[in-house]
């Protein structure tokens, strides 16, 4: 199959308006085919048709962009718009060109005899198997508007999850990355004028700002060393992190230790864990295929190791409450309770909705309590580095004003 590209263009309708566009096709030649159809009419050797690079400008491509497409598409197959026309309008309206883009794309793909599954597939860096399968599922029972609408949910639901940890995380990287380079700058720039003016004094300094003297020597001098191995130390941790299963386990174990932080990606991993599998339960797909999309969308290594060795032993004829109950570090009692009712009362994916709403809003509490918590700390910190800093720079005077004072 030739590759799709997207053109753009401008003309004038039949009433004589000046109009611009966007047109997906294979060629140019079938673009002009498309406009002429359309009565899209060129100016006098001024029509402008051309071809316009796939993502190469605008914004980048959000798994939030892909939240909200599915909502709207969600709503326009609800309200019994034609697929490619809901995609038309859908991709109209947007404001990053680069997801115009996509929708585009997928719609020509769409109109070209595929599938929506088998399009989505194709662009698997912004359409997991999850959704892909949730969405072959929908076509397949006849309910594809119930299940993109439980698609948007899902989506939703872990974009706002997933926004609730990075608000608890910037906060405290942020503050403390500001913090390194406000205490850089008085090393750097400050303390070398206060050192030349205390060799002036002619006495021994304290011990304290001696200190500090030394310390802004050493990165004056070393300072660019210390970046280097700051910058390869981050390096090398990302690289191991994303190469090595051992290290990402390793880590990930560590992660949910970690005192305050620890709660809060316990909780996360739940609700992650049970939205996923209530929304492809729902969706009917098989509970041990559907294992395989839980474990992905987990979030954590040690998570989707245990999932990927619960859906072993579901294959083997285990059911789940028993097959969850063997691993009570990683899931709770409530989770294995609730799936137990679940399963006794034929309403799985009711019963996992509501461990997964219980655990967002644990996870809500987590993020204000972690909040909470390292505000004094990083106070406490802001308070001993630049506050040491600076008492250390004034102590010789302070000394100074004592002695000529007599006291």
């Amino acid at each position: 199959m030739a590759e799709t590209l997207t053109y753009t263009w401008e003309g004038k309708n039949r009433a004589g308006k000046t109009i611009r566009g966007e047109s997906t096709a294979n060629n140019l030649e079938a673009v002009r085919a498309e406009l002429a159809k359309q009565g899209v009419m060129p100016k006098p050797g001024k029509i402008k048709v051309k071809k316009k690079s796939m993502f190469s400008k605008g914004k980048k491509i959000k798994p939030k962009d892909i939240a909200v497409f599915s909502r709207q598409l969600a709503t326009m197959i609800k309200a019994g718009v034609p697929m490619v026309q809901a995609f038309d309008i859908v991709g109209q309206g947007h404001s990053n060109p680069n997801m115009a883009s996509l929708i585009f794309k997928i719609k020509s793909e769409i109109e070209a005899g595929n599938t929506l599954a088998n399009a989505l597939r194709s662009h698997p860096m912004y359409f997991d198997d999850l959704f892909v399968n949730l969405v072959d599922a929908g076509e397949q029972s006849g309910a594809l508007e119930t299940l993109l609408e439980k698609i948007a949910t899902y989506k939703e639901k872990t974009e706002a999850l997933k926004g609730k940890i990075k608000k608890a995380l910037t906060y405290p990287i942020s503050v403390l990355v500001v913090a390194c380079i406000v205490t850089a700058i008085l090393l750097i720039f400050v303390v070398p004028t206060f050192a030349d003016m205390f060799s002036s004094f002619g006495a021994d300094l304290p011990a304290m700002t001696l200190m500090v003297v030394h310390l802004s020597e050493f990165v004056i001098e070393w300072g660019w060393l210390i970046l280097i191995v700051i910058a390869t130390t981050i390096t090398a941790l990302i690289q191991t992190h994303k190469r090595s299963r051992k290290f990402r386990e390793f880590m990930d174990r560590v992660s949910l230790k970690i005192p305050a932080f620890g709660p809060l990606m316990f909780n996360s991993a739940i609700a992650r864990f049970a939205r996923t599998l209530a929304t492809m339960f729902a969706a009917g797909v098989p509970l041990v295929e559907a294992m395989v999309s839980v474990a992905g969308a987990a979030g954590n290594s040690v998570y989707t190791k245990d999932i990927m060795r619960v859906r072993d032993d579901i294959s083997a004829g285990t059911t789940l409450q028993a097959s969850l109950s063997y691993n009570k570090e990683l899931f709770p009692n409530m989770l294995i309770q609730m799936v137990g009712i679940g399963e006794e009362s034929g309403a799985l994916d009711e019963m996992l909705s509501k461990v997964a709403e219980y655990y967002e809003t644990a996870v809500d509490d987590a993020v204000d309590n972690l909040t909470a918590l390292m505000e004094p700390l990083i106070m406490s910190f802001l308070a001993v580095v630049i506050g040491g800093l600076v008492i250390a720079m004034y102590l010789p005077i302070f000394k100074m004003g004592e002695v000529v004072t007599g006291k």
